[in-house]
């Protein structure tokens, strides 16, 4: 059966984007180090998305080609979405549902979870098995934060570290 994973940025000081969605902190090209997971080598094992609608409407303004490819992407939302990808659908519920159909969609693959407040929510309905947070060397001081209050205490474990050029690489499992 397939991971609930996050492969994300942040600050040093937990943010995932500055002010007003600021994503021009965030280093665009890296040579990857020896043992760090690249986004392309993390989309190789997911097959379905769970995001949230602002994370949506960011990476589909970007220029360039929709960076999920084919992989079907569930936009937790209640509004439709207008253009975008085909692979692309709104859908709405409670979120261990939304969760459950993706792992379902992913058929046995991982299903990655974006976006700060979907990301946040499941992991206060503790449903994220794995978390991949890459950390920039930057303080913003403000924008959207990585970790809001949760209603209670996560446990993860760690693997080593990797350096990935300046940024350093964590991976934290769920403790079972």
């Amino acid at each position: 059966m397939g991971r609930t994973r996050v492969f994300i940025a942040s600050s040093l000081d937990g943010f995932i984007a500055g002010p007003e969605d600021d994503l021009s902190w965030l280093p665009t090209a890296l040579e990857p180090s020896p043992g760090a997971i690249t986004f392309s080598s993390f989309m190789e094992g997911v097959g379905a998305m769970l995001m949230g609608r602002r994370t949506y409407d960011m990476v589909a303004g970007f220029d360039g080609p929709w960076p999920y490819g084919a992989v079907p992407v569930s936009v937790v939302t209640h509004r439709a979405l207008e253009g975008g990808p085909e692979t692309a659908r709104a859908v709405s519920g409670n979120l261990p549902d939304l969760v459950a159909a993706a792992l379902d969609a992913a058929d046995g693959m991982d299903v990655y979870i974006d976006g700060g407040s979907v990301v946040q929510q499941c992991l206060a309905a503790d449903l994220i098995d794995e978390l991949i947070i890459t950390t920039v060397p930057i303080l913003l001081g403000g924008g959207v934060r990585l970790f809001a209050s949760l209603p209670a205490s996560r446990a993860f474990t760690f693997a080593p570290p990797v350096s990935y050029g300046e940024l350093v690489q964590l991976r934290a499992f769920r403790a079972r």
